[in-house]
């Protein structure tokens, strides 16, 4: 099993010294990668509720909350770090350039030597992409569009793509990414999501826990689509019980992300944030379940 350390881009690690600093032990320590989250924006008293938290809201009611840039974060301590992967988890991809994405992306995994992850999902914000001048109707059918035309630009060696919301002919898309192509990993808590999992993406993962429903949605559509169920990879969030990581590992997971902050039901054995020799431990007991 595979560890990952999630919300990297907030908090402390907003700090430039302590980005770098927590990224360099997190290699050190055995993590396989870092994953980051994005909001452009955050409009002030958004009525959207977040479909995450029972509060309808993101970080404790926070609107204000610093959240650099997912790619220039990554970007950034790429160049501090050798091995780790570098994720995120996820980027909003209708409120992308997709042309424009596929570049930065590929650029950011030529310069890693191949370490991108890229986590995608449709977003749920209305007032966020009202900001950007994004339509939020059919944001679905753009993030299926957009992930077909990013890949045919990453692959082709002259591209062209003609779709409903983005077309172009015989182009160059330099550098490619290192593996001709960047893995691509579908985030989302709704059987919509899971759908496009199993249809278009090389792995799932569900914004909480690890929805047994969810990845059997998944995995029937890529059944269903022609593909290889067991060839999706199924990423998780630690549980606070860590003896639920066997559990995780029969259904099929195979990364768990740990949140960059201890939660509470792991405070007696992680003295804090910056205790990675303390995580590095857990990842040593675990890693082979």
């Amino acid at each position: 099993m595979k560890f990952g350390l999630r919300y990297c881009n907030t908090g402390r690690y907003v700090d430039p010294k302590e980005a770098v600093a927590l990224a360099q032990a997190a290699e050190a320590s055995g993590f396989e990668s870092l994953w980051t989250a994005e909001h452009t924006v955050v409009p002030a008293g958004y009525a959207s509720p977040y479909p995450y938290d029972p509060s309808g809201k993101m970080a404790g009611g926070r609107d204000d909350m610093p959240l650099p840039d997912p790619l220039i974060w990554m970007a950034f301590v790429a160049a501090a770090t050798t091995r780790i992967n570098l994720a995120t988890g996820i980027l909003i991809l209708p409120q992308h350039n997709p042309v424009l994405a596929a570049k930065q992306i590929s650029t950011l995994d030529h310069l890693s030597r191949g370490r991108v992850l890229l986590g995608v999902g449709a977003g749920w914000l209305r007032e966020e992409f009202a900001a950007l001048g994004v339509p939020f109707a059919e944001r679905g059918a753009r993030t299926d569009e957009y992930i077909a035309a990013m890949r045919v630009l990453w692959s082709a060696d002259k591209a062209t793509f003609n779709g409903r919301f983005v077309a172009f002919e015989d182009v160059y898309c330099r550098p490619r990414p290192t593996r001709s192509s960047v893995p691509i990993i579908i985030g989302g808590h709704s059987e919509a999501a899971a759908r496009r999992a199993g249809r278009l993406g090389d792995g799932f993962f569900p914004a909480r826990g690890a929805p047994a429903d969810l990845i059997a949605v998944a995995r029937r559509a890529a059944e269903a689509a022609g593909r290889d169920p067991d060839r999706l990879e199924i990423t998780a969030s630690l549980p606070e019980d860590l003896s639920e990581l066997d559990q995780l590992r029969r259904i099929g997971v195979t990364r768990v992300l740990v949140p960059s902050t201890a939660g509470a039901g792991l405070k007696a054995r992680i003295r804090g944030p910056a205790d990675l020799a303390g995580w590095a431990e857990i990842i040593e007991r675990y890693r082979d379940l």
